[in-house]
């Protein structure tokens, strides 16, 4: 049985650091089970769940909703990520079956399947707009390119490191990363200390790999800084599409739309991209949902 997923957070050095740390053994064991992800595939998008989640849980309104988006040139196609303050994750791949060699290293190519191309961090505050950033990917590796966005669009000097370790069977065996970030009033020798202690630290995997919780894995980057862990939250695969939200969107499509799928005379299934979960509407639904669409359209004009 696998150890609880979580998320520590901390600060250190007179709160001029603060850092998460995160265990996400089970959210990218779900999360490869629902997609069926090949190993490379497993890899890349079980980074992107942790960042995500990470990054989730800096939020502070218990309805923002935090997307990370992916898209390069290499045969994964793309990657999205959703994540709350609350450790509710969801994610996909636009293509789970990718496989490739082992890069020069022995590792999983994470940046070969990913390829060159942007990643997107989109933060929905309740506010009108969302607040939307946008880098250019230099590695594709994940943890790289999301340390070179904090660092180009927030100004905010960070280290990440990601890992996920994949089984034999295929399985996730570890999963889990980091995240420490220097304030603005950050002490010269202690922005040295810290990148001291990171050119130590090779692997995230394998301190993973070793049992460390992410406690000990913050311990051993910030240990001698005064660390302090501030707050847990529990970490899960959480996705909330329904029936009625596949309506609305299938509302959206038009009435043109769904009145061919009506002179089709057969039930359509509408599948959610991020849990595979398929919800069927019968022909006379369907009806239902073009009259509600052609209301739509009469209260436009």
């Amino acid at each position: 049985m696998m150890t609880e997923d979580y998320i520590v957070h901390a600060t250190a050095a007179n709160a001029s650091l603060r850092a998460f740390a995160i265990r996400s053994n089970q959210l990218t064991e779900t999360a490869r089970n629902k997609h069926r992800t090949s190993p490379v595939a497993t890899a890349a998008l079980g980074r992107l769940l942790s960042a995500g989640a990470m990054m989730g849980a800096m939020m502070k309104g218990e309805n923002d909703v935090l997307t990370l988006q992916i898209k390069g040139d290499g045969p994964i196609g793309g990657l999205t990520v959703t994540a709350d303050s609350r450790g509710h994750v969801k994610g996909y791949v636009q293509n789970p079956a990718v496989d490739l060699p082992l890069n020069p290293w022995g590792k999983l190519d994470v940046g070969g399947a990913v390829g060159s191309g942007t990643l997107s961090v989109i933060r929905d505050l309740g506010l009108k707009e969302p607040y939307t950033g946008v880098c250019e990917l230099i590695s594709g590796e994940i943890g790289d390119d999301l340390a070179y966005y904090f660092n180009v669009s927030e100004q905010t000097p960070s280290a990440v490191g990601l890992g996920v370790l994949v089984g034999k069977a295929l399985n996730v065996e570890q999963a889990g990363g980091f995240i420490i970030q220097v304030m603005p009033d950050a002490p010269e020798d202690v922005v040295s200390a810290l990148e001291h202690r990171l050119k130590a630290v090779t692997s995230i995997t394998a301190l993973m790999a070793e049992g460390r919780a992410p406690e000990d894995i913050l311990s051993i980057l910030l240990g001698d800084m005064d660390m302090t862990v501030t707050q847990k939250t529990d970490v899960r695969f959480h996705c909330d599409c329904s029936k009625t939200k596949m309506a609305k969107a299938l509302i959206v499509v038009g009435a043109k739309e769904l009145g061919a799928m009506i002179d089709e005379g057969k039930p359509v299934e509408v599948k959610c991209h991020f849990c595979n979960t398929t919800h069927t509407f019968s022909v006379e639904e369907l009806k239902a949902l073009k009259v509600k669409a052609l209301s739509h359209i009469n209260i436009i004009d």
